[in-house]
């Protein structure tokens, strides 16, 4: 890939309906009784049956939509559907044959109001787990809903699937492909996501929808989709809890190129998507470990220095899922000790003498002792709306970043007051 000719360009107000060849929208279909003017059902359509991939919760509590949605993609995750149908409120998790009916016969629902097969159909499902989901508000709310989705519906398809979310999470961009192959054509990349509580994902996120108006292959949109959420989705923690729902779909309507020949692996083409759909994915990441439940900081670790990837990875995790480091910085307390032992016992390959620690920028930490900093000038740092955490191990050249915030009251509140 020519890199000098290749550059990516946001969407202002971007979202899952960026790309051409799509629809979406939301309504309250009633999963939530008790706040009716809440949307909790969200559709997205594309014009015809296209490319569709996913990556599902390796929670081996999985829940009924993951499954019936690994069984319409095929072998692989990777096929074709027309739309994907979104519920908040209910997760239909831990409901067994019965909930396993319900998911299916949802499919059958929105294939009837959309005019597609129900193999065709992919669905998920997000809220309290262990309660059945009615199928009445899909009865009602589909036709309903089939009947308003438009191209300019994409924000409100993101705000019905909110759960305990503060804000919806879109974002999108667009790139002129520099493959001769496809002539200089623009296509675009959008999406959206929730998430804000039991946050770390593992093959997947929570639930995020992303959409693309490139002709794609199914393994190489696969592909792509798998590649962007390692290093995204996958690099989030808000509290170190796996969801038995976690869902990343992707959508491929090639409306960009209709007449091209699908985007293959191996291709310049292909590292292009793939560098715009881990944009889009980084992007929503980012707002997730933001909007964590009660998060006032946005706070991104990165680890350097790293004997390879999977310690880089457990020392970057650790640290990002330390409670203590968590409230340290929710208190504005630049503790590196705390750090410090988060990295200690995280697994990792290293020698604590070759250890150096910052905290937005502020040296803390070199050759694993202490440096004296100006404390008034960190309290003044910690002012700002991210705070970043970086550490070199001293062992070797691999490096990762994690997304996370901070550990506040207001998330032991929303918890404890989750079912009520």
């Amino acid at each position: 890939m020519n890199a000098s000719a290749f550059e990516l360009s946001p969407l202002e107000g971007g979202g899952v309906t960026s790309a051409a060849g799509f629809k979406a929208g939301g309504i309250h279909a009633g999963f939530r009784k008790k706040t009716p003017d809440r949307l909790d059902l969200a559709l997205v359509e594309a014009d015809e049956v296209c490319s569709a991939a996913g990556a599902f919760t390796t929670n081996v509590f999985c829940a009924a939509p993951v499954i019936v949605s690994r069984e319409n993609l095929g072998e692989g995750c990777a096929g074709t559907a027309r739309c994907i149908v979104v519920n908040s409120g209910n997760a239909n998790a831990a409901t067994g044959d019965v909930g396993l009916t319900t998911a299916r016969r949802e499919c059958e629902i929105a294939a009837e109001a959309v005019g597609c097969a129900a193999e065709d159909v992919l669905v998920a499902s997000t809220g309290v787990i262990g309660q059945h989901l009615p199928l009445e508000p899909f009865e009602t709310g589909l036709p309903a809903l089939h009947a308003k989705i438009d191209a300019a519906g994409g924000a409100e398809a993101a705000r019905a699937i909110m759960t305990t979310d503060t804000v919806p999470k879109e974002w999108a961009v667009c790139y002129q492909s520099a493959d001769p192959a496809y002539d200089g054509a623009t296509f675009t990349v959008g999406g959206m996501c929730k998430g804000s509580g039991m946050i770390m994902p593992n093959m997947a996120t929570m639930i995020a929808v992303v959409t693309t108006d490139a002709p794609v292959a199914p393994s190489a949109l696969h592909e792509a989709l798998l590649s962007a959420v390692s290093q995204s989705f996958n690099k989030v923690t808000v509290d170190s809890d796996t969801s038995t729902n976690d869902t990343c779909f992707a959508m491929a309507s090639g409306a960009a190129a209709p007449e091209a020949r699908p985007i293959e692996l191996g291709t310049p083409a292909y590292e292009e998507l793939a560098a715009a759909m881990l944009e889009v994915c980084m992007q929503l990441a980012r707002k997730i470990a933001t909007d964590g439940e009660g998060a006032t900081r946005l706070v991104t670790v990165t680890v350097t220095g790293a004997a390879d990837d999977a310690d880089a990875d457990r020392a970057a995790r650790t640290v990002a899922n330390s409670p203590l480091v968590k409230t340290a910085i929710y208190g504005h307390d630049c503790n590196w000790g705390r750090i410090a032992a988060a990295l200690g016992k995280s697994g990792a390959r290293f020698d604590a003498s070759n250890v150096s620690i910052d905290i937005m920028g502020i040296p803390v930490c070199r050759n694993g002792l202490t440096v004296p900093f100006d404390e008034d000038e960190a309290l003044r740092r910690f002012e700002n709306p991210e705070i970043t955490i970086a550490a070199d191990l001293g062992q070797g050249r691999a490096a990762t970043t994690v997304w996370t915030c901070d550990f506040t009251h207001e998330y032991v509140t929303i918890n404890g007051d989750y079912r009520t």
